[in-house]
């Protein structure tokens, strides 16, 4: 049986470092301001949850076929998907060194395909899937219903502070 970690706390001051890649140009050509959207949503996620500081949060904004790749490789999953979270859980290497608190990657033609299906701003889909794997790397899941209601609430709350509307708002969980 695996014991579920409780999300943490990390201070309003706590250093964290949101390093954000592209690698597929279509997320720049399509929504210059990408890498800001990104780490803005990352900190807003990190920052009331984390634990204590200093932390690093990796973003990649990839292509489909990268995070189908991924997918297929870390989950036995052969399909694409929106949003890959990968926790590091390791300690960091020197006392003042940032903690490494995980991987996020995501996949720019699902993430714009889902955006267009729903109405959604893709500036908005963007923050609001990053939201939702960084709360993965914080020990949040959805794999029971108590739980996705739990991680859904943690990212309305979210979003609202980014001036993004809730996403659930009309379903249930």
């Amino acid at each position: 049986m695996t014991q579920k970690s409780e999300p943490a706390m990390v201070p309003e001051n706590a250093e964290i470092a949101v390093p954000v890649a592209v690698s597929d140009g279509a997320w720049a050509a399509a929504l210059p301001q990408c890498r800001d959207i990104a780490k803005r949503a990352a900190l807003a996620a990190a920052r009331p949850r984390a634990g204590p500081g200093p932390l690093e949060i990796s973003i990649l904004l990839a292509g489909d076929e990268e995070v189908r790749g991924l997918n297929r490789d870390y989950r036995k999953i052969d399909a694409t998907t929106n949003v890959l979270a990968f926790a590091s859980g390791s300690e960091p290497p020197a006392p003042q060194a940032a903690r490494l608190l995980g991987d996020v990657v995501l996949a720019f033609g699902t993430v714009r395909r889902e955006a267009h299906e729903r109405g959604l701003e893709m500036a908005d889909h963007l923050a609001h899937l990053v939201v939702h794997g960084v709360l993965h790397l914080l020990g949040y899941d959805h794999q029971a219903v108590s739980d996705a209601e739990a991680m859904e609430r943690a990212e309305a709350h979210i979003l609202a502070g980014l001036r993004i509307a809730d996403p659930y708002a009309d379903h249930e969980s």
